[in-house]
């Protein structure tokens, strides 16, 4: 894996088969794609509403107003067919411990079972490591037992707090020592 920060401070992650990087706002429409494939147990803020949203155009003006930052979603892009299939990254602010950021990566079906989320999230942890996090966290949804592998290859481990909702399911809290 090779890491780089441009002058905006923007991080970029490449792997074998991968390019991790910002978005472009072309890509809004990937985005949108994400949104539209979620599992219907996912809480409807996180799916598109009843009124469409949020639309294309509004994804591109998230993507266009995304200041430069070392934390935050890369665009997962495969670099032999050079297109984008999902994100992975850290959130700062998540629901872990204060500076210890959440890894995230979400990716699009058709992509499923590849191994492109467990070779993202390497990236990112291997980035995370050297830039000095000793740890990081990630939720998962109790039903969702294709992520929970991903953290388990990864050496994410359960910490036995649980946020229980009786309709979308148990989000479980996981963490790892870098």
């Amino acid at each position: 894996m090779t890491a780089r920060v441009t002058p905006d401070r923007e991080v970029v992650l490449e792997t074998d088969r991968l390019l991790l990087r910002p978005w472009r706002v072309a890509e809004a429409v990937v985005q949108r794609e994400l949104w539209t494939e979620r599992d219907p147990r996912v809480p409807p803020h996180r799916r598109i509403g009843a009124d469409g949203r949020p639309t294309v155009a509004e994804l591109a003006e998230s993507i266009r107003a995304e200041q430069p930052s070392p934390i935050g979603l890369l665009a997962v892009e495969r670099k032999a067919a050079r297109d984008v299939v999902g994100y992975c990254g850290l959130i700062d602010g998540g629901r872990g411990s204060p500076g210890e950021p959440e890894l995230a990566f979400e990716l699009l079906r058709r992509v499923w079972r590849q191994g492109y989320a467990t070779e993202a999230s390497s990236a990112v942890l291997d980035w995370a490591r050297s830039s000095g996090y000793a740890r990081l966290w990630a939720t998962v949804w109790d039903w969702n037992t294709a992520s929970r592998r991903v953290l388990a290859k990864l050496g994410f481990t359960e910490t036995g707090r649980q946020e229980v909702d009786p309709v979308h399911g148990t989000t479980l809290f996981t963490t790892k020592e870098l």
